[in-house]
């Protein structure tokens, strides 16, 4: 069964019965992605999702669940009036920082979709946990989520491990932020005339910024300066094949991702790696190296495609949920599972 909306859920009850759904949410840096998906159904039965490109607010308690409240509930009620007056089982809300942010959110949202919406099962969740199901689904592995940071998170099915996802200055190894300040270290280094350089680095640093002596002023006062070194990863990996630096760059990214994944992944059994994120875009001058140090490092996993994104793996979570398979670990910070709830 697939279905792509709009129009109403497909039901498996009796004609004219309302249908029974599940709502996944994925909130990140660029906004809200909204879906709904028939409770009965596979998770590729999920709609089409609806988006909302403002990015939820930081508060002193952290994510504001205020601020989320007001974009999802106009989209789910449009969601529910197109799937024909659905009613909604579960709720999965996949979010950036849940881990060190959410504790508004685990204060305020079950109860506010409780009264919102009527849905009694709620389950909050990190987004690198809803990009491991949306990767590998409910099986034993690893999935290392790359774009302009770095985390890798693992799991045998009893508990989570995570490795990095410390954010720029302390970590997010290999990350794009990562990798774009080494290869624009190299451009500066060039200018200088000092050992490591890039020349290659260095005019391609200058056609993307300007002069580099003006490249502090560029990067150092901007809130967004973990985004502006991670533009220059696909400069960096543009230059692999005829540059050495750059090559070195992305074979030490690699290095450091397949570190990560070696900690968290499973020692025993026949484990999975999965890639997923932006950042595997620029190809094979990082996913060659990749998969060398992934064989070095990670010998009992396999290298397997991500069969589908965050929202995807929020979609798995909360059907799950909903018909009361989940098997993925509990855990207060990561996947947090709350069915019962006060209005």
């Amino acid at each position: 069964m697939t279905y792509s909306g709009p129009g109403p859920l497909p039901s498996a009850d009796v004609p004219g019965a309302v249908p029974e759904a599940v709502l996944a949410v994925d909130s990140g840096g660029s906004g809200l992605r909204v879906a709904l998906a028939p409770r009965g159904g596979p998770a590729s039965a999920a709609t089409v999702p609806r988006t909302s490109r403002e990015p939820v607010r930081t508060g002193a308690r952290g994510i504001d669940a205020g601020h989320l409240l007001e974009q999802l509930l106009p989209i789910a009620r449009r969601l529910l009036a197109d799937a024909g007056g659905a009613e909604v089982r579960a709720v999965a809300v996949g979010t950036a920082g849940l881990a060190t942010l959410g504790d508004d959110l685990r204060d305020r949202l079950p109860g506010a979709l409780a009264r919102e919406l009527g849905v009694r099962r709620v389950a909050l969740v990190a987004d690198a946990v809803t990009a491991y199901a949306g990767a590998l689904g409910a099986r034993p592995g690893a999935v290392v989520a790359a774009g302009t940071g770095l985390i890798a998170l693992g799991t045998d099915l009893t508990s989570w491990h995570r490795a990095d996802g410390w954010g720029h200055l302390l970590g997010d190894c290999g990350g794009g932020a990562w990798i774009g300040r080494a290869g624009l270290e190299a451009a500066l280094r060039a200018h200088d005339g000092r050992p490591g350089g890039s020349e290659r680095l260095l005019a391609r640093a200058e056609a993307m910024f300007g002069p580099v002596t003006g490249l502090p002023g560029k990067v150092y006062p901007r809130p967004d300066r973990a985004a502006v070194l991670a533009s220059f990863a696909p400069e960096v990996a543009a230059c692999a094949a005829d540059d050495p630096v750059a090559d070195g760059i992305l074979r030490a990214a690699a290095r450091h991702m397949a570190e990560s994944a070696a900690v968290v992944c499973p020692a025993s059994g026949e484990p999975r790696v999965a890639l997923t994120g932006g950042l595997f875009r620029v190809g094979e001058p990082l996913l060659a190296p990749l998969r060398r140090e992934l064989a070095r490092q990670v010998p009992q996993a396999r290298l397997v495609p991500a069969e589908g994104d965050p929202l995807y793996g929020a979609v798995r979570i909360t059907l799950a949920l909903a018909n009361d398979s989940l098997t993925l670990p509990d855990d207060e910070h990561l996947l947090h599972v709350v069915t019962e709830m006060s209005e």
